[in-house]
């Protein structure tokens, strides 16, 4: 298997404990071993991570912004889901 037919994997890095992973970008890789050595060393070799995943891209499902309007369309009309639904009672200062 040569580099160019190296699958393509995604690479998430947690900056710092306590927050969420964040998509840092991608790079191919025989497997997942490397994936995750070559994503340490590429986007966290300043020491921005604590800690990293990498996820192959063919096991990722998501919707396309094409779909906006049909995949997400459906919410707009459950008008419950929004505050301004709710009338907020007198003397309340948080929610």
């Amino acid at each position: 298997m040569s580099g160019t037919d190296w699958p393509l994997w995604e690479v998430f890095v947690r900056s710092r404990r306590g927050l969420s992973h964040t998509h840092a970008g991608s790079l191919h890789a025989p497997d997942a071993e490397m994936a995750l050595r070559n994503a340490r060393d590429l986007y966290t070799r300043r020491s921005e991570g604590v800690s990293v995943w990498v996820v192959p891209s063919s096991e990722i499902t998501a919707s396309s912004p094409d779909e906006k309007d049909p995949f997400f369309g459906p919410a707009g009309d459950k008008p419950y889901r929004h505050p301004t639904f709710y009338e907020v009672p007198e003397g309340v200062r948080n929610l």
